[in-house]
């Protein structure tokens, strides 16, 4: 067992010794399967919400805020569901939209603070949508990398993300295409599983062509909850798990990505986003007003979104910008409230987690090396910003760095410290109400995985080891790690 899985931790200031020894204890993976380990059904630690399974697991407030932010949290959650509008308009609190943007409201995206979907059917474009990148042109462009002042160049046309929608009299940008080539993989015992491979582009657009080096990468929204408590975990507790040079020789070499703060100009670890880009929730939060929406705030001011230079008309369009309110279309409080809403959605319990399946279903997940990334617990901060975030015992099932993935999870878009194979560890908190919440079971970055199964076939590069057992595991054993996920 990788050192940092047996309980080490990073030189940590807001410890005494007294702690350090309990975090150590608390925190080392179980070698007992017998029966639930003390507190895990609480995985959100003291603010997991007390309320039974519903539509609405993903939506409610950390049980432990005070009764002052629970005012703060549903004026947030309004928030996040506003439907923004274009300018100008006689609602002016809540105008500013576009000119190019992706949804009208947070919630569009992240539907009841779920988990995104690729177009499928019937279903939209609107939590799914395409990053656009490209490799440096100049030794300048270059240089504004390696300083992370941005995390990757944006197409020189379109901007950094595909828009498409748009005000009335604009044109969007363009349309996304998918499409799938089935591919049958056989598991012990005789499974036969289908994997779909897909395949980008975009249709429809209305500018011109894109460079010829920017590279699509598709993305569906990811699940809103738990967000204060990752911010939380001391930055020393998830850099002890890195080993970018593989010394243990176990064939994981996860790394520690950074970010740059746009607030304070400060590099920081990044741990939020597919490709932990982000360094905290309210960065996050302040890019996606202005990619997704088209809206500006005090941390992001582009009035005009993600228009780019290029596209003139863009820039001609009327802003949201009410001086009397502020210097931004969403001014404070507004994204102070947003960043609070969003730090503070409850992780919903465990089920079931003393039942027989489950717990060996626990068992082959921790002996198929799954927790070499999918580190089952940490311990927050003493000196969390907000005190319900504080020194609780979490169960997120990720280390937050960043794996190479293996060419079939590939998209080929470097981003900040990211390759274009590697990816963050994606928490599994919550995956096993996905469909109840989000009325699905699309999984992986763009949602090609149509369950857990097919999503851990995916599964190459670093982890290729863990997806090996899963495939060769009798048929017995794959289904009771399923159900162990689907616990969670």
């Amino acid at each position: 067992m990788p050192a940092a899985l047996a309980g080490e931790l990073g030189e940590r200031a807001d410890l005494t010794p007294k702690d350090r020894a309990r975090v150590v204890a608390v925190t080392r993976p179980t070698d007992d399967f017998g029966k639930a380990e003390r507190f895990e059904l609480m995985q959100g630690g003291a603010g997991t919400s007390p309320r039974g399974v519903n539509a609405d697991s993903f939506s409610d407030f950390s049980a432990n805020i005070t009764f002052a932010e629970e005012e703060d949290f549903k004026l947030g959650n309004a928030l996040f569901r506003k439907l923004w509008v274009s300018s100008p308009s006689s609602t002016q609190a809540s105008d500013g939209l576009g000119p190019l943007f992706n949804a009208r409201a947070c919630q569009s995206c992240h539907l009841k603070d779920g988990r995104g979907h690729p177009p499928e059917g019937d279903r939209d474009h609107t939590s799914m949508f395409f990053r656009l990148a490209r490799p440096a042109a100049t030794a300048e462009e270059q240089a504004r990398l390696d300083r992370l002042d941005m995390a990757s160049l944006p197409d020189p046309v379109y901007g950094g993300q595909l828009q498409d929608q748009a005000i009335p009299g604009m044109a969007a940008e363009g349309r996304m295409v998918v499409t799938y080539v089935e591919e049958a993989v056989t598991l012990a015992g005789g499974e036969t599983v289908m994997l779909r491979r897909p395949s980008y582009s975009a249709s429809d657009l209305n500018y011109g062509p894109l460079d010829p080096s920017t590279t699509l990468s598709p993305r569906i929204a990811n699940p809103m909850i738990g967000l204060g408590l990752i911010e939380a975990i001391p930055e020393e507790d998830i850099r002890a798990h890195a080993d970018p040079d593989d010394v243990d020789g176990d064939g994981i070499s996860g790394r520690a990505a950074r970010a740059r703060d746009h607030r304070t100009g400060e590099i920081r670890l990044g741990r939020f986003g597919w490709k932990a880009q982000k360094a905290s929730v309210r960065d996050q939060s302040s890019s996606a007003f202005a990619g997704d929406l088209g809206i500006s705030t005090p941390d992001d001011p582009r009035h005009y979104g993600d228009c780019a230079d290029r596209q003139t008309a863009c820039f001609e369009a009327a802003t949201g910008v009410q001086p009397r309110l502020g210097n931004s279309e969403a001014p404070d409080p507004v994204l102070d409230l947003v960043t609070f809403y969003a730090r503070n959605l409850a992780l919903p319990k465990r089920r079931d987690v003393n039942d027989a399946t489950v717990l060996r279903g626990k068992q082959v997940f921790y002996q198929s090396g799954c927790i070499a990334c999918h580190r089952p617990k940490f311990v927050t901060s003493r000196k969390a910003e907000n005190k319900a975030q504080a020194f609780q015992l979490i169960w997120p099932y990720s280390d937050f760095l960043l794996h190479d993935m293996g060419e079939g999870l590939a998209d080929n878009q470097p981003v900040g410290d990211a390759t274009g194979q590697e990816w963050r560890t994606p928490p599994l908190w919550g995956i096993g109400l996905t469909q109840v919440v989000s009325g699905h079971s699309f999984f992986l970055h763009d949602g090609r995985a149509r369950n857990l199964t097919e999503a851990i076939l995916w599964h190459g590069g670093e982890a290729e080891a863990a997806r090996n057992a899963f495939a060769t595991a009798e048929p017995k054993d794959r289904k009771a790690l399923i159900t162990f996920l689907e616990s969670l």
